[in-house]
């Protein structure tokens, strides 16, 4: 049988691979996809194949796929860098262009307007740092004194280019720096020894201290990659080739900075599918009953007892989880209530679905019911034939290779940081309860007589304003996940959705949502800019939680009002056509908005503001922000005005 690997050969012998990039990604999936074979080896060996694509002639053959832009510098060698990041990021669909800084210059690489990447709009700035980063400022010979002034004037400098890096676009990747013992054991005492250990973990704690300072930020720990990958270094490739990580270590930093440049993309998983007999659970409940499965008391149940408190770790931080199981209904609710073993519980489920349909059906379902996107679900199970099924059936859903070795599964669960966020935000961790209110909602939706009367019913409120200082961490995270509702596929970082709000030349709102089931929290938002010719929206994003409620129709007919009591000419939009916002292609036009030409990719739209449409009837709408007319965003009132729609 023809391996993945083998076959992307076959591909680019036959000069086939730029125009059948779209294969690429599922079969580096079936490189990993089983446990059992060499993924580790081959994936590498991908990356090289890959390394040499033509992206122009990648992107002329596919138009929509995403480029990631990665600027890789650091303190020595970092070119061996870029095979295992090719490959890590096309495993996600997405197309690497590399831009390799100078070797140990990192510091005029990111800072200098000489330097190499000045004025390049990077997603992603590796700077990769090592050891020789601090010990290259020590004399020789050395103390642990000389050391610490040297940490000390090092941790200033990467403070400054933090610093520097957060008044640009894309995100800055710092990593924590490993101790070899060749430098430990240059010390003959333990206590020398002992103190030297001290004061380089604690440069490495204010490293990572650093992200809370800098939204722009991210640094990498290495050492739990060092705990999976082996050594550090090899002494040869370090000391001729001015290499100083090794291949495996490479690779895992290269699998992480993939996982971030994917969360950054708004591509984090939302929803978790679990197999249960042999996955969540130790043994076949259909065969052998209730008493003959275990999660506990044997080490095989205690190895998958450890796998459900990983899983409900996980849903404690906004991970929606779901079963899809071949059994019946009512034994797997029964052990899910009542099993002394089970860690996790019927409640901590949005959605069960166990029946004797195929798989690949029922994660459709599951992400039908959740109203999210098969590209939203992980799907995790023991059986290669389930898994095949469900790659085949429902191909945008990603699959954790789980085998009979329980022991191995919470390793494998976590190995592509599939639900990786750059901030964990209050919503996030309120997402489970939210989601299971949701079923009330789709209950009182299912049994009105129409739309019409579930809206009148729901009780829907919005209160839309400015963000406030604690918002910006999830309005980052909104525009990053939502794909349906982002009329541009705009995405935007933290830092720079504060510059905005404190621009007034800049309009910066968010949409806070309830409803007679509770509150729904922020929901929405809205970017545009003030101009001579009137306001021009940038961009709208919209929870799909919370789509077809009126939500986005009564915002935007609120701010049209304001611009026409501010007297302002027009309002302007733009839509930009993406791969999941074709739904939304006709959003302006039902306002009001006329289609006026196109714009690049995109298209353009404006509103006289002669008629302006009404609030949804059904909808009450709390407005509170400054007036449109003016740069300084006031037309002569200096507080900001409510108004209820």
């Amino acid at each position: 049988m023809t391996t993945a690997l083998e076959r992307l050969r076959e591909l680019k012998a036959l000069g086939r691979l730029e125009a059948e990039y779209d294969r690429v990604a599922p079969l580096l999936a079936e490189l990993t996809d089983d446990p059992g074979t060499s993924g580790a080896t081959d994936l590498p060996r991908a990356g090289r194949l890959l390394a040499g694509l033509d992206r122009a002639a990648v992107l002329a053959a596919h138009p929509d796929t995403p480029v990631v832009t990665v600027a890789v510098t650091g303190q020595s060698t970092v070119a061996q860098l870029v095979d295992p990041l090719t490959a890590e990021l096309a495993r996600h669909g997405l197309l690497l262009r590399p831009v390799l800084g100078d070797h140990g210059a990192y510091l005029h690489d990111l800072t200098s307007e000489q330097g190499l990447f000045h004025g390049l709009a990077a997603d992603l700035s590796l700077c990769l740092l090592d050891a020789e980063t601090v010990f290259a400022e020590v004399p020789s010979p050395w103390d642990v004194a000389a050391l610490s002034r040297a940490a000390d004037d090092v941790l200033e400098r990467l403070t400054g280019l933090a610093a520097h890096h957060a008044e640009r676009p894309g995100t800055l990747v710092l990593n924590t720096l490993p101790l070899p013992r060749r430098h430990t054991h240059q010390l003959v005492d333990h206590r020398s020894r002992a103190r030297l250990g001290a004061v380089w973990r604690e440069f490495n704690a204010a490293l990572l201290r650093l992200t809370e300072r800098f939204p722009g930020l991210a640094v990498l720990d290495l050492d739990p990659l060092i705990a999976d990958t082996g050594p550090v270094s090899d002494p040869r490739l370090a000391g001729y080739a001015r290499a100083q990580y090794t291949a495996p270590l490479l690779a895992a930093y290269a699998r992480e900075a993939a996982h971030l440049a994917r969360s950054l993309r708004g591509m984090t998983k939302k929803c978790l599918v679990l197999d249960l007999d042999d996955t969540l659970w130790d043994g076949i409940l259909g065969d052998a009953g209730a008493d003959g499965i275990a999660a506990a008391g044997t080490l095989r149940g205690e190895a998958f007892g450890a796998f459900q408190r990983i899983i409900r770790q996980l849903g404690a931080q906004g991970v929606l989880l779901a079963v899809s199981s071949k059994n019946d209904a009512e034994p797997v609710l029964a052990v899910l209530r009542d099993h002394p073993d089970m860690v996790l519980r019927e409640t901590d489920f949005v959605q069960i679905n166990a029946n004797w349909r195929p798989k690949d059906g029922n994660v459709a379902e599951i992400a039908d019911g959740l109203g999210i996107g098969l590209d939203s679900l992980v799907f995790a199970d023991d059986s290669p034939a389930e898994r095949a099924q469900v790659r085949h059936g429902a191909p945008q859903v990603a699959v954790v290779p789980l085998d009979d070795e329980p022991a191995l599964h919470v390793t494998r669960l976590l190995a592509d940081g599939w639900f990786d966020t750059p901030r964990l935000t209050d919503e996030d961790r309120a997402r489970t309860g939210q989601y299971r209110v949701e079923r009330e909602r789709r209950e009182l939706r299912e049994g009105s007589g129409s739309h019409a009367d579930f809206l009148r019913e729901l009780k829907v409120s919005v209160e839309l304003g400015a963000p406030l200082g604690h918002e910006f961490a999830r309005l980052a995270q909104l525009t990053r996940r939502t794909n349906q509702f982002n009329l541009t596929g705009l995405r935007s970082a933290q830092a720079d959705l504060e510059a905005r709000a404190a621009d007034p030349g800049q309009l910066l709102l968010v949409a806070r949502a309830a409803d007679r089931f509770g509150d729904n929290g922020l929901v929405g938002a809205v970017l545009g800019h003030r101009a001579a010719d009137g306001l021009h929206l940038d961009n709208i994003w919209l929870s799909c939680r919370v789509l077809a409620r009126g939500i986005e129709q009564g915002c935007v007919a609120v701010l049209l009002e304001r611009a026409r009591d501010a007297g302002l000419a027009a309002v302007h939009a733009r839509y930009r056509p993406t791969a999941k916002n074709h739904r939304v292609r006709d959003f302006y036009p039902s306002l009001g908005f006329e289609e006026v030409g196109e714009d690049g990719d995109g298209v353009v739209f404006r509103h006289d503001l002669r008629t302006v449409p009404p609030v949804p009837e059904h909808l009450a709408i709390e407005a509170e922000f400054a007036r449109l007319a003016g740069h300084d965003g006031h037309d002569g009132h200096d507080r900001p005005e409510g108004s209820r729609g």
